[in-house]
């Protein structure tokens, strides 16, 4: 770009093109790439340094070995890893199960206000946890609870301090996620397609099952994964309700930092964690490469 003056043409100075270069946009990402190597750098060493360290008892020698990896996978230790796997897995698959149609309702719906009521509802809830929940429930569904009483449910064999109970304690805030998380998903499925199966005979039945659940395969299957995930590191609404009479790895991990099974165990519990961050690690294997079909789709 040139200036006239007194019709010759006269270069910008070099100043000032240099003033004019933009700032490379990757410097942009050093905060948050600062912050993720703190936040979640430092303490994955620290989990692995640990969970790999054995102390001897006797002399407080370390080393480094497999030995809390293989305690882990052992005894009340394994059962307690496989019964938040357990846990997770029924959790999110039920709150996969029914929050499809519900975000299907608020989606299709034509009022706007439901549409808002619902979106900041499932905002709430989905982040409603800890012991404000297992307070709720306690005074609601708990062994003397409201509705209990007033329905009888003792007498029926119900209790709420058991697997099922917490079940449902965590569909609580795992439906509403599911919600939050299928309904970009379900806005961005073509009314074309649903045009062009009815011009072909198609029912609504056969149009969800072959048309739009492939399609929303992936969705769902990451859906899942992120219910799954929030349900298998979740602790205080378990501790608060259930203590140890369900055994979840969570708990087992808070047992042994705190000492009160055994002494000297915090290593065994930072190998437990490292075990829980391989499970979630297995699932998100499976469920990127289905995101990437999906995206193809949708886009």
């Amino acid at each position: 770009m040139t200036a006239t003056l007194t019709g010759v043409d006269v270069a910008p100075p070099v100043a000032s093109v240099k003033r004019r270069r933009r700032v490379p946009g990757w410097l942009a990402v050093v905060p948050l790439l600062v912050f993720v190597a703190v936040a979640f750098g430092v303490p994955a060493i620290a989990m692995l340094n640990g969970a790999f360290t054995v102390k001897d008892q006797a002399t407080g020698a370390t080393s480094y070995s497999t030995e809390n990896l293989t305690t882990s996978l052992q005894g009340a230790y394994l059962t307690s890893l496989i019964g938040s796997v357990k846990l997770s897995a029924i959790s999110a698959g039920i709150g996969t199960v029914l929050g499809l149609p519900l975000a299907q309702v608020v989606v299709t719906s034509r009022f706007q206000a439901l549409r808002n009521a619902a979106l900041t509802a499932s905002g709430v809830l989905a982040n409603f946890g800890g012991i404000p929940l297992a307070f709720a429930f306690v005074a609601t569904l708990g062994n003397a609870g409201v509705l209990t009483r007033h329905l009888g449910l003792a007498d029926a064999g119900w209790d709420l301090y058991s697997f099922w109970g917490l079940v449902i304690v965590y569909l609580y805030f795992l439906i509403p996620l599911m919600v939050l998380t299928i309904m970009p998903a379900l806005e961005g499925l073509r009314s074309q397609w649903r045009e062009a199966a009815q011009n072909n005979g198609a029912t609504a039945v056969q149009y969800w099952l072959h048309v739009a659940l492939p399609v929303l395969l992936p969705s769902l299957l990451g859906g899942f994964v992120l219910l799954f995930g929030s349900a298998f590191a979740a602790y205080a609404t378990a501790a608060a309700m259930v203590g140890s009479s369900v055994p979840l790895v969570t708990l087992q991990i808070a047992d042994a930092i705190s000492g009160n099974v055994l002494v000297g165990q915090e290593n065994v519990a930072l190998a437990l964690s490292l075990d829980m961050v391989l499970v979630a690690g297995l699932v998100m294997a499976v469920y990127l490469p289905l995101q990437r079909r999906s995206a193809r789709w949708l886009a």
